[in-house]
């Protein structure tokens, strides 16, 4: 049986609208267990003060705590400390890739290549730097079980791709792509490689190296830690050639009056006071992640996914995406529509009935227009769901229309 995650999450022992909670909405924001809230609270409590700045004793332990994380972060990663830049989150990572390097080696006549299942925080970023370097954004399309389509890798990867950038997971549709081979190809012609990784770090183990990604990026708050704290890595070789996102304190060697050097890697990237709380709270999630242990995390959302999709298609009006595929590459995303309902009374039905989920296009309009639709409804799940939730989300569902008046 397995171990009741429940005790470690208050929030997910109450209720919602009169009604137990179940927490389907992991693939926008998870929630965080005691030991990540006591680390943030033990921080602002203890040795609040900025890093870097002190040589007095609370800035001391500050510093202790961000640079530990970062080393904790690399460990994680399998990177180098100073290949981990601190951020907001994945959508700022994406956003200093773009701005810092996309903006400085892209030109006209080249190319960027993406996805069409790309979060618009790896898709709009890109658009950008197309329009003001020139560059061609082309995009990999989906084969009908919702992998990318292999021919279209075949015949848009060439010489003159300059970035490929791709989620490893996507947000909508949970389907893992093959991030290593795609980035073995890129690199054969001479491209980098930006991996999103916002969905898969939190749920499978992420080892960059192996990879061989130059960058990527991802978002505390969607593996347990507290919004406000992301993580870019970048290979350090190429950090070092990109001029800096951001300026001000704590990212400069010295200021003159006229002329400015910047300080080495990872602080050339870390303008103004740092989130050291957010830190915190990311290493305190690492640990608790660890202490699962990504076999587990995958082995429960396996369970979860199948359960679903399995109840789900039991019911003729409801509609699946991204739940056809045979590569046994399926995290716990599962995105449908109900017959003649729309996706946001779906969700304020289901917010009833003390199930949360996500409706609207989930920050990836092109892929739900891919799809012949304008919304959809997404469950997301995390290792501390129980089938207790899924036969909710089931009963709410078979709930839908009849409130609707349609059965």
């Amino acid at each position: 049986m397995n171990k009741n995650f429940l005790n470690d999450f208050p929030i997910l022992r109450g209720n919602m609208n009169g009604q137990p909670l179940a927490y389907l909405d992991n693939g926008a924001t998870t929630q965080k267990p005691e030991s990540v809230v006591r680390s943030i609270c033990g921080y602002y409590g203890g040795c609040n003060a900025n890093p870097h700045r002190g040589v007095y004793e609370l800035s001391v332990k500050a510093t202790k705590i961000y640079e530990d994380t970062r080393r904790k972060v690399a460990e994680f990663l399998n990177a180098r400390p100073q290949e981990i830049i601190f951020t907001k989150n994945a959508t700022e990572s994406l956003n200093l890739v773009a701005y810092s390097y996309g903006l400085t080696n892209l030109h006209a006549g080249d190319e960027i290549l993406i996805t069409i299942a790309e979060h618009h925080s790896n898709l709009v970023p890109w658009q950008m730097v197309a329009r003001a370097t020139g560059a061609t954004l082309n995009y990999i399309y989906l084969a009908a079980d919702g992998n990318l389509n292999e021919a279209d890798i075949a015949a848009k990867l060439t010489k003159r791709t300059k970035i490929l950038a791709v989620t490893q997971i996507s947000n909508v549709l949970g389907l893992i792509n093959d991030v290593k081979t795609l980035a073995a190809r890129a690199h054969e012609v001479g491209a980098i490689v930006v991996v999103d990784g916002a969905q898969s770090v939190p749920h499978i183990a992420v080892d960059v190296k192996d990879l061989d990604a130059d960058f990527l990026v991802f978002s505390g708050h969607k593996m347990l830690s507290p919004m406000g704290i992301g993580v870019l890595y970048g290979k350090k070789k190429i950090l070092d050639a990109m001029p800096p996102f951001l300026s001000g304190g704590d990212m400069i060697e010295y200021v003159e009056e006229q002329a400015t050097t910047f300080a080495e890697l990872p602080q050339k990237f870390e303008a103004g006071t740092q989130n050291v709380g957010g830190a915190a709270g990311l290493s305190a999630a690492i640990d608790y992640l660890r202490g699962v242990g990504f076999e587990e995390i995958s082995r429960i959302e396996r369970d979860l996914t199948n359960f679903a999709v399995a109840e789900l298609k039991r019911l003729p009006y409801v509609e699946l995406y991204g739940c056809d595929s045979t590569r046994d590459n399926k995290i716990g995303i599962v995105t449908f529509n109900i017959r003649d309902v729309h996706p946001h009374d779906v969700a304020t039905i289901l917010d009833a009935q003390g199930v949360a989920i996500r409706a609207g296009h989930h920050c990836a309009q092109p892929l739900i227009k891919f799809l012949g639709q304008t919304s959809t409804c997404r469950a997301s799940f995390y290792f501390y769901n129980t089938r207790r939730d899924i036969e909710c989300l089931i009963e709410a569902v078979e709930r839908v229309r009849s409130v609707m008046h349609l059965d």
